[in-house]
């Protein structure tokens, strides 16, 4: 390999790159605004609109009523008279819960009797509806285990101790913020989309202009030729990190807790990956069309199978099993675990190895596929 005709193809990288100003600046802040409209992304499920029925219409069915509201999970938008206007708001997409109180609510109350509330939640989404549930469940528990100590209080008795008492520690996202889990996600997925498109945009745009041709009259070697070409996007690539990093620190408050030297070396082989993926598929692509078409089918599954939003443990065995031939996989792993939790290589070292054998692999593959000719 000779770095010297490397380097002229480098020096005219950059030089392409420097004299097309709008794809820069696109190329730059493209990410910057993937990473500000998608670290919004949040699995929270908290005020949901609600509709309430309260036919007791009393102090305790208002205690209940802001009971509900104080989790935050529920926000009561609406009060209905009849069991179809809930049915209405539900239908129309104006509430996603429905709060039913009998009339004899507080009567039962007071008598010591027991009563039953009715809560509808609109299960289209599923997960939301275990969460609003599971909620409603434990403000059931909650305000039976109040009127039952205030019982005993007014007969001069004690409350019993709870036979188990569960005490609870968030580590690493203490204010539990959807913000530390997603943004570093986002990080990873937006490093990858950029990095494909980035080889693929130099490559077939070769190809499309003609310019692929005089190359290929020269002596430079493929290796050459496409080291030369990725080297300037990788340096191109850690600006795109460094100025994502920073807008995380300020706009979202996520700082890096671990070695910030440790996640940019690391990056380099989900680099190597990344443009090796775009060189691949430049590879058997005729145009900038095709070559994005392609780099869609094969990118958007894996993020849905990387865990960058869902738990991998959630998805069937065989997709699991094909999420670990996925270069993002790792790599999500590997960015939390160094921004969020501020581990190193002591502990990231089983995600850190594949992630690099899959980088070596993915680039080598795309060398040999790299053929200095125009088919």
């Amino acid at each position: 390999m000779n770095l010297q005709r490397m380097g002229s193809i480098v020096r005219k990288e950059i030089a392409q790159i420097l004299r097309d100003r709008r794809t820069l600046g696109s190329i730059i802040s493209l990410p910057v605004i993937q990473l500000v409209l998608y670290g919004y992304l949040s699995n929270e499920v908290l005020h949901q609109p609600t509709v309430v029925w309260d036919q007791s219409n009393t102090t305790e069915s208002r205690t209940l009523i802001q009971t509900f509201e104080n989790t935050r999970y529920y926000r009561v938008r609406a009060y209905a008279r009849a069991m179809t206007d809930i049915e209405r708001h539900l239908d129309g997409g104006q509430a996603k819960v429905g709060i039913v109180i009998p009339p004899d609510y507080s009567t039962q109350l007071q008598a010591g009797k027991p009563t039953q509330v009715l809560v509808v939640v609109d299960a289209t989404d599923a997960t939301s509806a275990n969460t609003l549930l599971s909620v409603a469940m434990g403000v059931g528990t909650t305000v039976s285990r109040n009127l039952a100590v205030a019982v005993l209080r007014r007969q001069g008795q004690r409350a019993p101790p709870l036979p188990v008492e569960i005490r609870t520690r968030a580590w690493y996202n203490p204010d539990l913020k959807s913000q530390v889990f997603i943004v570093p996600g986002i990080l990873a997925v937006v490093m990858q989309f950029a990095t494909t498109f980035l080889s693929i945009v130099v490559i077939v745009r070769e190809r499309e202009m003609g310019t692929l041709e005089q190359l290929v009259v020269t002596p430079i070697q493929p290796i050459e030729l496409i080291l030369g070409k990725i080297i300037p996007l990788i340096g191109l690539a850690y600006i795109n990190l460094t100025i994502i990093l920073l807008l995380a620190w300020v706009w979202f408050g996520v700082a890096v807790k671990g070695n910030v030297a440790l996640l940019y070396v690391v990056t380099l082989a989900f680099f190597f990956s990344s443009l090796g993926i775009g060189t691949l598929i430049s590879t058997v692509s005729r145009t900038f069309q095709q070559a994005v078409q392609l780099a869609q089918l094969v990118l958007l599954p894996g993020i849905l199978i990387s865990g960058f939003l869902f738990p991998r443990e959630s998805l069937p065995i065989a997709l699991q099993w094909v999420g670990l031939a996925l270069p993002l996989t790792y790599y999500v792993t590997v960015v939390r675990g160094i921004i969020i939790k501020g581990v190193g290589v002591g502990f990231l070292w089983q995600q850190i190895v594949p992630l690099v054998v899959l980088g070596l692999i993915v680039f080598g593959i795309a060398i040999r596929r790299f053929e200095k000719k125009i088919d």
